[in-house]
């Protein structure tokens, strides 16, 4: 159970609270996952949803993730860019929220079990039961996390991934946007057996306000990799979160790539809960003009001998708003920790702004732990290096920008999968340019 809080949420935010928690309904569902969703919305009602004044929400305004009625995005009028179309995968698709059978493959490979959420109805016995809703709980302290918990309330679908072995080819989850007012939650489960390895694809914008879940649970010896690329639809809004437990010797990467978004933060809470264990969380995002990127990490160290790195690194310009707020907590005793954090951002003018919150709170004696932050703009010297042998400043630019985002790109294991976030760089890029 969570600590109880010492004070109660103030009049204003338990009003806002009550108008968004009054504009859902809860899922049908077993009788064991709407006592998860009861919980959950309780926990919502205890912390209230989240507004400026909270320390963790100071960088980016809530309110339109908080309102009842979700703001209009258009919807980009390009079609698809089919991300990671080259790349043999299962793939799973939502519109809106909503799972298109017809444009998904067969829920089927070896080496795991694919299930809906929504598909869950009527079963008493599942090792979701065990999962649902837990590790969100768990990150709900120290920091409050309640678009999370008001997600595991009120989500009606999602993937459900138990997987039993190596798998041999990635899964990929495509969230199309096709109406300008759509309001989607969706809920993710992965389970990993020891042993186990999966990589797993997330792509395009989800909805016109999009709030997402996703909690895995990785045993030991068992490795998850995630890469996911947003963008697209410019006017959309989302909030994502990954919640992660891990065991001994087992290995957790995330990278995420963003492109446009007038309001993104993504979240992610990792647990390494067993020895020699390894997670790496990384991002780059290239904003322009009304684009407000969040990343907020919190990783515990709680085992011997593990390692996490952090890397973000953030492009903009145009008065693009970029966020970084990242926590190593070593917990007591878990010796010979290697904790690296790094957030940079490459501002490509005066209007543009990073604000970073990088922090370290350790309690345990032999470990190596280190983090930094910096904002600067292109390097004059390495510019005019370039166009004194004849590239022209924009393409030069390019070069320069895209060297920067290496290290963060470099954090996808898989090269052909890094092959393809950097083709899609390139492509970002030379759009603007253009």
């Amino acid at each position: 159970m969570l600590p109880v809080r010492k004070h109660a949420p103030t009049p204003q935010k338990s009003a806002a609270t009550e108008a968004r928690l009054n504009a859902q309904a809860l899922p049908d569902g077993p009788a064991w996952l709407r006592d998860i969703r009861e919980a959950a919305v309780a926990r919502v009602r205890d912390r209230g949803l989240p507004d400026r004044r909270d320390e963790y929400w100071k960088f980016t305004r809530p309110e339109t993730l908080v309102q009842a009625e979700a703001p209009k995005a258009a919807v980009f009028a390009g079609g698809d860019q089919s991300v990671f179309a080259n790349v043999d995968a299962l793939k799973i698709v939502f519109v809106d929220g909503v799972f298109d059978a017809e444009a998904s493959d067969e829920l089927a490979l070896d080496g795991l079990r694919i299930e809906r959420l929504a598909e869950l109805n009527g079963t008493d016995i599942h090792w979701a039961k065990d999962l649902y809703g837990v590790l969100e709980e768990r990150g709900q302290w120290p920091v409050d996390r309640p678009l999370a918990a008001l997600n595991t309330g009120f989500a009606s679908d999602g993937v459900v991934i138990h997987v039993t072995g190596r798998v041999s080819k990635p899964v990929h989850i495509v969230y199309e946007h096709q109406s300008d007012s759509s309001d989607a939650m969706l809920h993710h489960l992965v389970k990993l057996d020891a042993g186990a390895d999966v990589t797993l694809l997330e792509t395009g914008p989800g909805a016109a306000r999009f709030n997402s879940v996703m909690e895995v649970d990785v045993a030991d010896k068992a490795g998850f990799h995630h890469v996911r690329v947003q963008g697209r639809d410019h006017e959309r809004r989302s909030n994502t979160h990954v919640f992660a437990r891990l065991g001994t010797e087992s290995t957790f990467k995330s990278f995420t790539m963003t492109a446009n978004g007038v309001l993104t933060r993504n979240e992610a809470v990792l647990e390494l809960t067993g020895d020699d264990a390894v997670a790496h969380v990384a991002g780059a995002a290239m904003g322009d003009g009304d684009f407000h990127h969040d990343d907020t990490v919190f990783i515990t160290h709680d085992a011997e001998n593990c390692e996490s790195r952090q890397v973000f690194k953030k492009v903009l310009r145009n008065g693009a708003t970029g966020v970084f707020q990242g926590k190593i907590l070593v917990k007591p005793g878990a010796q010979k920790t290697d904790g690296y954090q790094i957030s940079q951002s490459l501002l490509l003018d005066e209007d543009s702004q990073f604000l970073a919150k990088p922090e370290l709170e350790i309690y345990a004696d032999d470990v190596v732990c280190s983090h930094g932050s910096t904002s600067g703009a292109i390097d004059e010297d390495a510019l005019y290096y370039l166009r004194a042998r004849g590239l022209p400043k924009e393409i030069a630019t390019d070069l320069l920008t895209q060297a920067f985002l290496a290290e963060a790109v470099d954090e996808i294991e898989d090269e052909g999968l890094r092959e393809e976030v950097v083709g899609l760089l390139s492509g970002w890029l030379e759009r603007r340019r253009g």
